[in-house]
């Protein structure tokens, strides 16, 4: 199936190159593309796309809250926050918005091209090591935990085993580390995954990670 997506970025030499690098790729198609984030979001209600490359800094309405439009309206889309520094609180406002994980403004093709299938796939957090970074600053420098509401509120409903499964999500573990650390069948943590994901009503893995994080489950170091 060919990963619809829509570029949202201010600079036109940024969308241009992008949608270059991608539609030179077998399997993605750029479908529109989008000079804030009041535009984003209107492209993402009319083209319906797989994947929205965002950029976090744009007039009218910043890609933070476009992120948070686009999840609002419960849009298919996934949102791959675009960015020139890896250590960036507004990344992690992104995050925490709905963005399903982040990319660096100065990425090759080909990591351009993985970090969009695995957004689009919705299978592991995108760039693991990085994003945990980032994520370990920010609740670091967090005074108190802010938790998602309704997550908070359904976390007494995981399962042991569900909160030992979203503990190692939060570290960063792929479906295949997590049945080989637990000793089951990969389908089995598929379905733990979907599981916590209803349970606490969060979007993605990537927002599973933050929640697991700003409830201290897993604690920054």
């Amino acid at each position: 199936m060919t990963i619809r997506v829509v570029i949202a970025d201010d600079q036109m030499m940024v969308r241009e190159g992008f949608s270059v690098l991608l539609n030179a790729m077998p399997d993605i198609e750029v479908v529109g593309e989008a000079v804030n984030g009041r535009e984003a979001v209107a492209r993402v209600r009319e083209l319906a796309p797989d994947v929205v490359l965002m950029d976090i800094r744009m007039p009218e309405l910043n890609g933070i809250e476009a992120t948070r439009e686009i999840v609002a309206a419960d849009a298919a889309a996934k949102v791959l926050v675009l960015t020139t520094f890896d250590l960036d609180e507004y990344v992690y406002q992104a995050l925490r918005a709905g963005a399903s994980g982040f990319l660096l403004k100065d990425a090759s093709a080909r990591q351009l091209a993985d970090a969009v299938a695995v957004v689009a796939s919705g299978e592991a957090l995108l760039a693991p090591s990085v994003t945990r970074r980032l994520i370990h600053e920010f609740s670091r420098l967090s005074d108190t935990p802010r938790l998602m509401p309704s997550a908070h509120a359904a976390y007494g409903e995981l399962t042991e085993r569900e909160t030992e499964v979203l503990v190692l999500i939060a570290q960063g573990l792929s479906n295949a580390e997590i049945a080989a650390r637990l000793i089951v069948a990969e389908s089995t943590v598929k379905t733990h995954v979907s599981r916590i994901l209803v349970k606490l009503g969060l979007r993605d893995r990537t927002q599973a990670a933050v929640f697991a994080y700003e409830a201290r489950l897993v604690t920054p170091g």
